[in-house]
């Protein structure tokens, strides 16, 4: 297990260093970030040579990237055109959205699996019917529609759940942008849970523990959900990072002061630093995640080992 983790990691930096250039490099291709800093004004020319200096725009990009590879090591992601450092930016924004990541990849994992569950073991019932369109519903409409959506009946009309988030960072605040960040990826988790339980409830493992008259709830917890899993967790793992990601706009309907939210104002000011920062620590995220998912194989099926 030890060297296959070593592989793992070493197998790693190749593709930390070609994902981190191919953003480097589109990034840097939106346009000059010294005119988006003053906008419809023309920049002085001296202004203008002393900011791209200062922040080594002048060098060939290949250049411009090593200088932040260097920095990267030293944990120094730049500074922003207005002197803030992406540093304290990435403290400031990412406690926030792992909260909110934490909540919505709970109410996934919980509910997404709880329904596939209920839908595979009765399948062709009203159940698995009612599931199927459920979640086939949920798919079907866009995210800032349902946020909207229920932030007015839920928030407003109601007043079961805060409305809107702000800097005041609550589990409670949380709970309703953490559904309507999931809604999508649970319905995926569920129908996909369904699939691969229906599947193996015919498996000729599960006709052999009930055979031996294990309790019908050893056979589907034990038997017939671990090994409908894998495929599950494969697909949880890959979504943990998009989650993160894919927050803006749950972020910006919620007024939500995370990572998603300061991803747009990066890319709407052309901060070249803040939006490069900000996805390298989501590319480590996806790199982590697959690593995890990968050593998870092996607690679930006992009949995958690693050399």
């Amino acid at each position: 297990m030890g060297r296959y983790v070593l592989r793992r990691l070493l197998q790693m930096i190749p593709v930390f260093i070609g994902t981190t250039f191919l953003i480097f490099v589109m990034v840097h291709a939106l346009g000059d970030p010294v005119n988006a800093l003053f906008g419809d004004r023309a920049p002085d020319p001296a202004v203008a040579a002393q900011i791209r200096a200062q922040y080594n725009l002048n060098d060939p990009l290949w250049q411009q990237y090593l200088l932040y590879m260097g920095r990267l090591f030293k944990w120094d992601f730049g500074t922003t055109f207005s002197g803030q450092t992406v540093t304290s930016q990435l403290a400031a924004a990412y406690p926030t959205t792992l909260k909110l990541t934490a909540v919505a990849f709970t109410i996934e994992v919980v509910f997404g699996i709880g329904l596939g569950l209920l839908s595979g073991l009765r399948r062709g019932r009203i159940a698995d019917n009612s599931v199927l369109i459920l979640t086939l519903v949920v798919i079907s409409i866009p995210t800032f529609v349902t946020g909207y959506v229920l932030q007015y009946l839920v928030g407003v009309k109601w007043g079961v759940l805060p409305a809107t988030v702000g800097f005041d960072v609550t589990f409670k605040s949380l709970i309703l942008p953490g559904i309507v960040l999931a809604s999508v990826s649970l319905a995926y988790v569920a129908r996909l849970t369904r699939t691969t339980v229906a599947e193996n409830s015919r498996a000729d493992f599960v006709r052999t523990a009930v055979a031996k008259g294990l309790p019908r709830r050893r056979v589907v917890i034990n038997h017939l959900l671990r090994n409908s899993l894998i495929p599950v967790v494969t697909f949880l793992g890959t979504d943990l990072g998009a989650l993160m990601g894919g927050a803006l706009v749950t972020e910006r309907i919620f007024n939500i002061h995370g990572v998603g939210y300061t991803l747009y104002q990066g890319i709407v000011r052309q901060s070249s630093n803040t939006v490069v920062g900000f996805v390298t620590i989501l590319v480590i995220v996806f790199l982590l995640a697959n690593l995890l998912v990968d050593l998870l194989y092996a607690v679930l099926d006992p009949r995958i080992r690693y050399a």
